[in-house]
């Protein structure tokens, strides 16, 4: 079972609690099964807030934008979000002004 913070696969079973070495976090194994069957649930800002499709969102730091020269800054407020399946981690669709329509990783945003 990974980690539903941080999905490291190295989390280990202690009782009836589940502990990941790496975050220090600790989850019931019955809270985990009800995330695991409604993917939108478990989609989480960098604070642990849940998103949804249409929420903004604000990034919290620099990221460039693969393939060109371009940099989305830090504080950029971005609207009307879509939550997707990457298998690739980026879980967030998007149309940034000035620089159009890509994907981010859900833990490089905050809830705005």
């Amino acid at each position: 079972m990974n980690c539903p913070k941080c999905n490291s696969e190295h989390a280990y079973e202690d009782g009836s609690l589940w502990v990941c070495p790496e975050c220090a976090h600790e989850w019931s194994a019955a809270a985990d099964t009800t995330a695991a069957t409604s993917p939108e649930a478990g989609v989480r800002d960098i604070n642990g807030n849940a998103l949804a499709d249409g929420d903004s969102v604000i990034v919290i730091k620099d990221l460039k934008v693969k393939g060109s020269s371009s940099v989305v800054k830090g504080g950029t407020k971005v609207r009307n979000i879509r939550l997707t399946e990457g298998s690739d981690g980026h879980n967030i669709a998007c149309k940034i002004d000035g620089i159009g329509a890509m994907n981010l990783k859900s833990e490089f945003v905050k809830k705005a």
